[in-house]
């Protein structure tokens, strides 16, 4: 009786498991599709489904699977290679993928709705641009265009009640004119809409991708060729529009754009973002480990003045500002314990053998002095100093120094003019000197 029981308690569960699977094609291409819930903060990893020869995989969910965002994740690197979807907690999800289509769900109302909301605002979208593209004055075609719009979202939006995409939907909704306007009106007004809709503080819309896409859409795509100014005001726009009270989001999106322009090298738009926001922002969420990166990157930006520190040389203590006697200086941060420096220093002391208008100054991340002591005597024209305590000694912390070796380029009077990031990159420019 009682295993009777039992199994009665159990059946309901396992009826109420829900899956999600996939077919991924061409299916050589893939190997395991990793499945992760996604946070604000996060993405958690629930499991992962090996594919079989025809490119299929399933991954059973257990009751404890919350409805929410989640997260293929296909191939690496992780952040260039996956996509979000919306598990409400009963739909099975079954989608097809490739990498020219996309992902396309053949099971789930939920994302079934969101890519046919997508497609459908996408075809009216199409239809305004060759409306405009045709310097068309035509003002009952243009009422015709933007009351299919409006049709299409309102018909989507009461669809999509009681559901979870329904935040995505309404997010989403477009600037729709009430009277004809040119396509400088037109265009001057979908800018400023363009952000209006968004609850940034909604859990569902911080989980997924949509904030992050649409925050670099406003500040990337909005005008063709933008200026530093204007991606400076884009920023403005972007921080001015998240509510006050939602510091760990508006750090989020505002780092994330701070990322994009320092892998562009545009020192001078991150360091904009820096001091604007970053910095307060950082200490407001006591996020520490941000506010050392941003504070390093803006000292040793490319037009900064290098950060002092002092420097013992032949038993005369001075430091790198005063430095004199050379048009140029260059930087290195290595260590005599680190492979890649012993064998990249020797080849900068080839490169630097014949310019006696620059001097090598070689800052060594150390332990302790005895391998150190032994090393600097294959360089006796460089000027030598050592920082104890290696990745905690602070100069090194200002620096923001990860990795060894480190390179920075100074003029005269000790402004950055160059962070070459590799040796090749570093002998390009000595060459030039």
């Amino acid at each position: 009786m009682k295993k009777l029981l039992i199994l009665f308690l159990v059946l309901p569960l396992i009826c109420q498991a829900q899956s999600v699977k996939g077919t991924f094609s061409p299916a050589e291409d893939f190997s395991y599709a990793f499945l992760y819930q996604a946070t604000p903060e996060s993405a958690n990893y629930v499991d992962r489904g090996q594919l079989d020869r025809t490119g299929n995989f399933e991954i059973q969910l257990d009751s404890t699977a919350k409805p929410g965002i989640y997260k293929i994740v296909y191939a690496i690197p992780p952040e260039e290679n996956n996509f979000d979807f919306i598990y409400d907690g009963k739909e099975n999800i079954s989608f097809n993928f490739s990498q020219e289509n996309g992902v396309s769900f053949t099971e789930s109302e939920e994302n079934k709705l969101w890519n046919s909301y997508l497609k459908s605002i996408d075809m009216v979208n199409q239809t305004i641009s060759n409306y405009f593209a045709k310097e068309n004055s035509d003002k009952k075609g243009f009422k015709a265009i933007f009351k299919t719009l409006k049709d299409t979202q309102t018909g989507y939006e009461e669809l999509a009640q009681g559901k979870l995409v329904s935040s995505f939907i309404i997010a989403n909704r477009p600037y729709i004119p009430t009277e004809y306007e040119d396509i400088s009106t037109y265009s001057k007004n979908l800018k400023q809409h363009y952000l209006s809709q968004i609850d940034f503080s909604n859990y569902l819309l911080q989980s997924s991708s949509f904030l992050i896409d649409r925050v670099t859409a406003y500040v990337f795509n909005m005008v063709e060729n933008p200026s530093n100014a204007t991606y400076k005001a884009h920023i403005d726009d972007v921080a001015a529009a998240i509510n006050t009270n939602d510091l760990i989001i508006k750090t989020s999106l505002l780092e994330m754009i701070w990322k994009h322009f320092v892998d562009q090298k545009n020192h001078e738009v991150a360091n904009y973002i820096t001091t604007n926001y970053l910095l307060e922002l950082a200490k407001a969420t006591e996020n520490n480990v941000l506010l050392d990166m941003v504070i390093s990157f803006k000292n040793t930006s490319i037009g900064s003045k290098a950060p002092n520190f002092d420097i013992t040389s032949n038993g005369k203590n001075t430091n790198l500002h005063h430095l004199k006697g050379a048009e140029h200086y260059l930087l290195i941060f290595w260590s005599s314990t680190c492979s890649h420096c012993l064998s990249e220093l020797p080849k900068v002391k080839e490169m630097v053998a014949n310019k006696p208008n620059l001097k090598v100054v070689a800052f060594g991340l150390e332990d302790d002095k005895k391998s150190w002591n032994n090393e600097i005597k294959n360089y006796p024209d460089f000027i030598h100093q050592i920082g104890l305590n290696k990745w905690d000694n602070p100069v090194v912390k200002t620096y923001g120094v990860s990795a060894t070796p480190m390179y920075f380029l100074l003029d005269s009077s000790k402004i950055i003019t160059e962070k070459p990031y590799e040796l090749k990159d570093l002998e390009i420019l000595l060459k030039q000197l």
